[in-house]
């Protein structure tokens, strides 16, 4: 496995050693141990599996009284994945990494706890994989605007497809705001 640190303490890139001939591939999605080895201390607790169509993006999300780290993967397609450092002490707070994930390499991004995940879809629909630190509680949900100006984030689509919630979020300044 090839761990790649990212210019945000803590948000790593895996990519797998995919092991394939003319019958398909095998690869270990997660180990604990070596996942343990290249940083990740925190135990997983829920998986989750989305499947959106082309254009769709979601986020930017975050829990905000029990934020949860995030491991995430397409299983399908290719998705242009974004973590955004909301952790305040941070010397990197309120900056982003984003990385375009893909069935076919089968990388992962891990999202640590106290970041703002989202993605869009480049291909026609993305099968998403998310490994969970922290259950879903859907009183605690948080987000930032996708096209927030401070974040000023190259999404590689115009016109996406939103959520009634995701046109709606708060910007990185009323997050600031927020005691």
């Amino acid at each position: 496995m090839n761990v790649i640190n990212t210019s945000l303490s803590g948000c790593l890139i895996f990519e797998p050693k995919v092991f394939g001939d003319s019958r398909g591939f095998f690869l270990e999605a997660w180990h604990e141990n070596k996942y343990k080895e290249a940083g990740i201390q925190e135990s997983f607790v829920q998986d989750n599996r989305s499947r959106s169509a082309k254009n769709v993006l979601r986020g930017l999300h975050f829990q905000i009284q029990k934020p949860q780290g995030k491991l995430v993967s397409v299983i399908s397609g290719t998705v242009y994945d974004v973590a955004v450092d909301l952790r305040r002490d941070s010397a990197t707070f309120g900056q982003y990494v984003g990385v375009i994930l893909t069935g076919e390499k089968n990388n992962q991004l891990y999202v640590p706890p106290g970041f703002a995940h989202g993605f869009c879809v480049l291909s026609d629909y993305a099968d998403f994989h998310y490994k969970c630190t922290d259950f879903y509680d859907p009183t605690d949900e948080g987000g930032i605007m996708w096209n927030d100006t401070e974040l000023n984030i190259p999404w590689p689509i115009e016109n996406p497809l939103l959520s009634d919630k995701d046109q709606k979020q708060m910007t990185m300044q009323q997050f600031r705001d927020l005691k």
